[in-house]
C-alpha cells in the first residue's frame, strides 16, 4: 500500500469514515466522485469532510482517477517560429480583443503576454473560468500558443494527461490550434466561433443583434449621418458586428453607412476616426465595434474640437474597463465575458463527466449599456 504522504496528524479517510459512520472504502468512493454513492451517504460524507478538515491526497487521488483535476486555459495566436512582425503593430483578433501573436522568434512570448496582460478581455476571461473551476476543486493552468513550437507543447500536454482538457482563446482567425486539438481527439472548448468549421464546442455572442441596440440606440437620439468603425472584416466577431448595423440601418432607411476598418486597438480607432471625420466632416454618430477603438474615436473628436455627445454621439461594445476610463464614459454593447468564460469551464467539465459528449454551441445575448458618451 502506497504511504499517504501528508504530515503527521493530518486528518485522514479513515477519520472521516468514523465521523460519517460509514467504511473507509465509502469515503474514498466519495471523495474521488465515484456516482453510484446514495445521496444522503454522500452528503454525510462531506459534512465529515468538513468537520474534520481532511483534505484528498491529490497525487494518491490521481492514479485512482485518472485526472489531473487541472484545466489548460490556452490563449493562442497563429504565428509560427519564423514571424518576423513587429509586436507594436497587433493584427485582426478572433475574439474582439487585439492579436498579440505577430512577434519575432527572439521576442515571441514576451511580446505575447505582455499583450495579453495588457487586455482587460482577457482578465475577464481569467475571472469567469477561476471562480467556476476553484468551487469545484479544479485549477486553470494557464498556456501561450504563440508559436508553431509552443502550440505543439499545449498538445502534447494535454496528450500527456497533464491537463483533463483546454479552454481555448484564440487571438487569431487563422489559428491553427483548435484544429490541432480536435484532430488529436482532446477535450476543449472555443471562446468565440471559430473563422473555419471545426468539430468543437463554442461559445459566443450574439454579436448581429448586439450592433442592432447600437444602431436602434444611435437613430432614437436623433442622429442620421451615421458611421461606423469596424472590426477586422476577415473574422467573425468584426463580420457580424457590420452586418447587424448595417442591416438595421437600411431597415431604416439609412442605405449607405460611411465605414472604416480597425483592428480592435485604440490606435486603429484613432486613425479609423481621422479618416472617417475627413471624408465625412458632418458626422453625427459613430458605432465602433468595441470600447478600445470607441475609445480612439472619442479621444480624435475632441482633439477636432467635437463635443461627444452634442456633436457626435458615440457607442462602444464590450462594456470593458476602457467603457468606464473614457471621458464621458462609454454607452457600449455589454459582451458578458465573465459569464461566457465560466459557461466554458461547464461544457468542459460536462464532457469530461461523460454527460454530453456531443459538440455544441452556446450563445449569449447582448445588453445596451447606456453612459455618457451617446
Amino acid at each position: 500500500m502506497t504511504e499517504d504522504p501528508r504530515p503527521a496528524g493530518a486528518p485522514t479517510l479513515e477519520d472521516v469514515a468514523r465521523a460519517a459512520g460509514v467504511s473507509r472504502a465509502t469515503v474514498s468512493r466519495v471523495v474521488n466522485g465515484v456516482r453510484n454513492v446514495d445521496p444522503v451517504i454522500q452528503e454525510s460524507v462531506r459534512q465529515a469532510v468538513a468537520a474534520t478538515g481532511y483534505t484528498p491526497n491529490r497525487a494518491a487521488r490521481s492514479l485512482v482517477t485518472r485526472r489531473a483535476d487541472a484545466i489548460a486555459l490556452v490563449v493562442s495566436g497563429a504565428g509560427d517560429d519564423s514571424t518576423e512582425e513587429s509586436a507594436d503593430s497587433p493584427a485582426e483578433s478572433a475574439d474582439g480583443s487585439p492579436d498579440a501573436s505577430a512577434v519575432g522568434p527572439d521576442g515571441a512570448n514576451n511580446s505575447f503576454t505582455a499583450h495579453v496582460f495588457a487586455d482587460p478581455f482577457f482578465g475577464r476571461v481569467v475571472a469567469g473560468v477561476v471562480n467556476y473551476l476553484r468551487p469545484r476543486g479544479m485549477y486553470p493552468v494557464l498556456m501561450f500558443a504563440e508559436t508553431s513550437r509552443a502550440r505543439d507543447e499545449v498538445v502534447s500536454y494535454l496528450r500527456q494527461g497533464s491537463a483533463d482538457g483546454a479552454l481555448v482563446v484564440s487571438t487569431h482567425a487563422e489559428d491553427p490550434l483548435p484544429a490541432l486539438i480536435t484532430d488529436a481527439g482532446l477535450p476543449a472548448v472555443l471562446y468565440a466561433r471559430p473563422a473555419r468549421p471545426a468539430r468543437i464546442s463554442y461559445v459566443d455572442l450574439a454579436h448581429q443583434d448586439g450592433a442592432r441596440l447600437a444602431a436602434e440606440h444611435l437613430l432614437a437620439r436623433g442622429c442620421r449621418r451615421i458611421a461606423t468603425i469596424t472590426g477586422p472584416l476577415d473574422v467573425p466577431a468584426g463580420q457580424d458586428r457590420l452586418a447587424g448595423f448595417r442591416d438595421t440601418m437600411a431597415r431604416r432607411g439609412h442605405p449607405y453607412i460611411p465605414i472604416a476598418e480597425g483592428r480592435f486597438t485604440q490606435e486603429s480607432g484613432e486613425t479609423a476616426m481621422e479618416r472617417l471625420l475627413a471624408e465625412h466632416p458632418d458626422l453625427d454618430g459613430v458605432f465602433a465595434a468595441n470600447d478600445l477603438m470607441a475609445v480612439g474615436a472619442c479621444h480624435v473628436l475632441r482633439e477636432h474640437g467635437r463635443r461627444v455627445p452634442e456633436d457626435v454621439a458615440v457607442v462602444g461594445f464590450d462594456d470593458s474597463s476602457a467603457a468606464l476610463a473614457c471621458r464621458p464614459p462609454l454607452t457600449t454593447v455589454r459582451q458578458p465575458v465573465e459569464e461566457m468564460a465560466a459557461e466554458m469551464a461547464r461544457l468542459l467539465l460536462d464532457r469530461l463527466a461523460g454527460s454530453d459528449r456531443a459538440v455544441t454551441s452556446v450563445i449569449f445575448e447582448p445588453s445596451l449599456v447606456v453612459r455618457g458618451s451617446a
